[in-house]
């Protein structure tokens, strides 16, 4: 790819004209594709064009300043309904995998069940056969 190594600068009035073809309709791709740009770059500046304005075309790289955005440290309440949520799954798998021994149980003994006559009638025609003589 010869876009890798040293990151390519723009100045915001370049970045300003495509974001504003693709305002007045032209496709995403169409105009990067012409700029030399990659599609995720251009939506990176429409996006950044509506959040903040010209500032947003400006921006570094890196680490924005402001305050992090972290996930809620999970309650008390979260982790015991997070529990609660697991038992009952581990409940409801016990339950089927029963359902599935039950069923295997079943079909085993229908299965010697068909098994043992056929046995049977092998062995009933040798002993007549040996009887004979």
């Amino acid at each position: 790819m010869a876009g890798r190594g040293k990151k390519r600068q723009f100045p915001t009035a370049y970045k300003l004209k495509a974001i504003k073809r693709v305002e007045r309709g032209e496709g995403v791709l169409p105009v990067a594709r012409e700029l030399g740009i990659s599609r995720k770059i251009l939506h990176d500046w429409i996006k950044a064009w509506n959040a903040a304005g010209p500032d947003g075309l400006n921006r570094k790289p890196g680490p924005k300043p402001g305050p992090r955005k972290l996930k809620p440290l999970a309650t008390y309440d979260d982790k015991r309904s997070a529990l609660a949520l697991a038992k009952a799954r581990i409940a409801e798998l016990e339950r089927l995998v029963g359902r599935q021994q039950m069923d295997l149980d079943f079909f085993r003994q229908a299965l010697r069940a068909l098994e043992r006559p056929a046995a049977q009638g092998k062995l009933a025609p040798a002993s007549s056969k040996s009887s004979k003589p």
